[in-house]
């Protein structure tokens, strides 16, 4: 779908998850449409949203569209993103145990980023990609 200034429109609908697997189903869905490969992390989604295997091209100017974000806000805050460094912490190796720590200790001192901040500066470090967070 095109957009008023002929960019490529991509819709990430957050009523149709509530957690970070959900959230990479549907931008799999709609970025990924079409191929066998599916997003899982969140270096994988980082890579896709470079282009050239999906539903754009390497660099095309994009629009995503975040419809009802504060949801996701909410979904993918501060419960979900204690969860998600607890459960590489328990998971251990390959992961940096010590690094991960630190991460949780900013999330409960105020300092460190949610999971919804992480992807959506994941987002915003794609030049070609403009945000709209609805």
């Amino acid at each position: 779908m095109l957009n008023s200034n002929h960019n490529t429109l991509i819709t990430i609908n957050a009523s149709n998850f509530s957690d970070l697997p959900g959230f990479y189903d549907e931008v799999s869905s709609v970025l990924m449409k079409d191929t066998d490969w599916k997003v899982g992390t969140l270096d994988g989604f980082d890579d896709i949203l470079y282009g050239g295997f999906g539903v754009f091209e390497n660099g095309e100017p994009i629009e995503i569209i975040w419809k009802e974000s504060q949801k996701s806000k909410e979904d993918l805050g501060f419960e979900a993103t204690r969860t998600f460094y607890e459960n590489k912490i328990r998971q251990g190796k390959p992961f940096n145990i010590k690094l991960i720590q630190e991460k949780m200790d900013d999330l409960i001192s105020g300092k460190g980023q949610t999971l919804f901040e992480i992807l959506v500066e994941i987002i915003r470090s794609h030049k070609n990609i403009t945000l709209i967070l609805d």
